[in-house]
């Protein structure tokens, strides 16, 4: 669509189309002249459709309150729209019936939610009768062979149907559509004259990455089909068809259209020899006794109507074809993606016995309802998966599982994988070939993914796809504690590239998880600086939940069963009856497992059946090296002669699917750490297994997890390094018979919030429904989102990968460590690959 004149910001273009309905045209001029909305910012533009009457003299009346555009032909609803369009100069254009009452706030309302987000690209108003009693339009929906409808309309209005949401399309009786993104899409379709061009134009609106929102507050009323007195049955039947079998070619991807379209044909055949009522065997020579050659007694226009209609399919369909290509080439939004809004397909529409009995039988033997309902979500996890899992992949892998009840689900580690799933597909990658993710991504419609994938994989920093980043873990936290045994310039640099990764992904993704209330208050900060707190996210949500969720690390839902002995009488020193603290999870730095070792010394002196012991030494990843605290606490239970009878460290890694066993034949679930930053922030996964076992719980106080145990009575929360109250509360708990067992029951209470099913809640409402962020603009197919915060924000570019970054990194050292850091880090990364390939 071509318009010379310049789009004034604010301005809202109100465009009618009279087509013999001046009377109706004149009242609803005046009327959108008084409502509530400032008259210096609204155009009303009425195209006079070529009415051949005095049309054209009666709106002459309206005089300065609109401006008439004449067509000397009868162009229809589209052609009339798009002329009036084309001679309008508002940022937003509104459509409205000529026929149709706005309510006070019709223009308001529709503007405020066009603030709410910029991939907000059209407004769909509800649309009651005259009276305001019955429904015209509250929503839409979309049958299999094209045909679009309005859920529950003529029914009695209700409270219910008043919620905002996103739509496929809205009614041509009452909406709005950026003035830009109509002309970007073409404008409606001339072919279609009526019907379903505002079907059409919102399939393709929803396709291009923008979102259609109904609106109730944005209220008006119809004279219903007033607009259509004046045209014979047959030719509404005719259009109907038509435009149905236009719209379904144009817009389906290939996979859907190879399944619907010739059952469409089909079908639209059935319709009309159905509402002909005619005897499609009076033809068929073995019955026939009409000898005179004409069959044209037979015919009858609403036949004519359905054949002709797939008739101007055919005549028309290499200009569709081009239409077609450029909607599939342009598209960022797959039809699995867009499945929710479509409704019920399964609407067969018209009450004719014949009709409907062929409707059974296209849609059964032919199978096409049996379309993918599923959306395609890939999940990636740097960790690897396996027998033995830890935290990133545990949390990936329980992601997928829950996520693939409703979805078609791929989880790809960077790593290595060596288990299979019945419940979604699993693959490996390598960052050392980055086009290993291009396929990955191309297939998905949502991506999820935790680390440095993004950083990693050029395919997932230029997706158009929406993005999940999973926050539950602060990188650049762990690395203030992981780095501190470097030097200040190595450990300055593993602190700035993990903060950098974190940054990149805060300004790319489109949606976070986070694992407590206490993490989600310290992201919405670091995202504060990046920008991401800005008017257009604020405007979505004022609590900004849609942006970022608390979604924490979970458990199964299921009690665990004891399945194998796996400590006592497994373990030598281990026996039947001790009293065994067990300390899950592995050991790392930001811990003190010094403190716990010291204790159990102490106590075993009055309770010589204590016994300790330590479930993982040797992280599963072998990027992850061994910490120094690993083997400080190893010293430390041999030094005070306590390994072997007292303490005992597993040297390897407890299977995931074998934890259970574990875990049920301990006493007491311990988890001891020093207070800093990091831990205040943490979230520590081995409590959640405490309480999946029924475990009760000793913990130093200070992160959420030691809130909870306080708060809960799960056990006891003791101050950091205070050996002296960590002793009491073992001892209190392990040999109170009364104390444990009133924790074990406060356990079992709170456990259940934690099983992933409700852990995962906001992820798989999401994903239900996924979308850019609010200040991201929808991107042509393989271009990056933009990203519409403020410029004065300078975000982290992302990290150079293969040689460049080699090169840089060289450079780096060389300036800041000299010749012998470089040596370090190279054998450092190079033990690293070796480990890497031996999993």
């Amino acid at each position: 669509m071509k318009n010379t004149r310049k789009r004034r910001p604010g301005v809202v273009s109100v465009i009618l189309v009279n087509y013999r309905g001046s009377a109706d045209t004149i009242q609803c001029v005046r009327t959108l002249r008084e409502i509530d909305f400032p008259q210096d910012r609204l155009e009303i533009i009425v195209v006079e459709n070529g009415s051949g009457d005095d049309s054209l003299e009666q709106l002459a009346t309206l005089g300065d309150l609109a401006t008439i555009v004449p067509s000397k032909v009868n162009g229809g609803f589209t052609g009339g729209c798009n002329l009036g369009v084309s001679k309008s100069s508002g940022e937003f254009v509104a459509f409205l019936n000529n026929d149709a009452r706005p309510d006070d706030q019709w223009i308001n309302a529709a503007m405020d939610t066009f603030a709410e987000s910029k991939d907000i690209g059209a407004v769909a108003s509800k649309v009651l009768d005259w009276e305001g009693e019955r429904v015209d339009y509250v929503g839409s929906a979309l049958t299999w062979y094209g045909m679009g409808y309005k859920p529950h309309a003529g029914e009695h209005d209700r409270p219910e149907w008043s919620v905002e949401k996103d739509v496929l399309f809205g009614t041509g009786a009452a909406m709005f559509v950026r003035a830009e993104l109509f002309e970007q899409l073409g404008g409606f379709d001339d072919r279609y004259f009526m019907f379903y061009e505002d079907v059409d134009l919102g399939w393709r609106l929803n396709l291009l990455g923008y979102r259609f929102r109904f609106q109730p507050k944005s209220l008006a009323f119809h004279k219903h089909h007033a607009s259509m007195e004046k045209f014979g049955n047959y030719f509404e039947t005719y259009l109907l068809e038509r435009n149905a079998l236009y719209t379904l070619y144009k817009n389906l991807d290939d996979e859907a259209l190879s399944r619907s379209f010739a059952a469409a044909l089909l079908l639209a055949t059935r319709r009309a020899t159905g509402r002909a009522k005619m005897d499609t065997t009076a033809l068929d020579l073995r019955k026939s006794k009409d000898d005179d050659g004409s069959p044209a007694s037979m015919l009858s226009k609403q036949l004519l109507a359905g054949v002709n209609a797939i008739d101007q399919v055919v005549e028309n369909l290499p200009e569709l074809a081009k239409d077609r290509a450029l909607v599939q080439a342009t598209r960022t939004r797959s039809d699995r993606q867009l499945r929710l809004l479509l409704g019920n397909i399964d609407e067969p529409a018209y009450p004719i016995e014949s009709y409907l009995e062929g409707y059974d039988k296209i849609v059964s033997s032919l199978n096409v309802l049996d379309e993918p309902l599923r959306r395609r979500v890939l999940i990636i996890t740097g960790d690897p998966i396996g027998a033995k899992m830890a935290g990133p992949a545990i949390r990936a892998w329980n992601m997928a599982d829950t996520l693939a009840d409703e979805h078609d689900v791929r989880l790809v580690s960077m790593t290595g994988v060596s288990v299979e799933s019945e419940r979604f597909e699993l693959d490996v990658v390598s960052h050392h070939r980055p086009a290993s993710m291009k396929p990955h991504e191309k297939w998905a419609d949502v991506i999820i993914l935790q680390g440095h994938a993004l950083a990693l994989f050029p395919a997932l920093e230029t997706t158009s796809k929406v993005l999940v980043i999973d926050v539950y873990d602060p990188l650049h936290l762990e690395q203030l504690e992981q780095g501190k045994s470097d030097n200040l310039v190595t450990w300055g640099d593993q602190v700035s590239d993990a903060t950098d990764v974190l940054n990149h992904q805060l300004a790319r993704g489109d949606f976070f998880l986070c694992a407590s209330e206490r993490q989600r208050h310290f992201w919405l900060g670091q995202m504060a600086a990046l920008g991401r707190i800005n008017p257009y996210t604020y405007t979505r949500d004022e609590d900004l939940e849609t942006l970022i969720a608390v979604a924490p690390f979970g458990i199964p839902a299921g009690r665990p069963e004891h399945t194998r002995p796996a400590l006592r009488g497994v373990v030598p020193g281990i026996g039947v009856d001790d009293k065994v603290i067990i300390w899950g999870g592995g050991i790392y730095d930001w811990f003190d497992p010094g403190i716990v070792i010291r204790a159990v010394g102490e106590l075993a002196k009055q309770h010589p059946d204590l016994r300790l012991f330590f479930m993982g030494t040797k992280h599963p990843n072998p990027s992850v090296p061994e910490m120094p605290a690993v083997v400080a606490a190893r010293a430390l239970s041999d030094e005070l002669g306590l390994t072997g009878t007292h303490v005992f460290f597993n040297d390897s890694w407890v299977a995931y699917d074998d934890r259970h066993n574990y875990l049920l034949e301990a006493d007491l679930g311990i988890s001891t750490h020093f207070q800093h930053v990091e831990t205040t922030f943490s979230f520590r996964t081995r409590i959640l297994d405490y309480l999946w076992a029924g475990l009760p719980i000793v913990t130093t106080e200070g992160d959420s997890f030691g809130d909870l145990v306080r708060e809960q009575t799960l056990g006891v929360a003791v101050p950091e390094r205070d050996q002296g109250a960590l002793m009491a509360a073992i001892e209190h708990v392990l040999f109170d018979d009364a104390s444990r067992e009133a924790a074990r029951a406060n356990v079992q209470l709170v456990r259940e919030r934690f099983v992933w099913s409700s852990a995962l809640a906001p992820l798989v409402e999401f994903v239900r429904n996924p979308r850019l962020a609010a200040d991201k603009a929808p991107a042509e197919p393989g271009a990056k989102p933009v990203v519409l915060s403020s410029s004065r924000q300078q975000q982290t570019p992302p990290r150079r990968t293969g040689v460049r970054r080699d090169v840089d990194r060289v450079a780096y050292y060389l300036k800041n460590g000299g010749p012998k850091v470089v040596v370090e880090r190279f054998a450092a990364r190079q033990q690293r690959k070796r480990d890497a390939d031996n999993v």
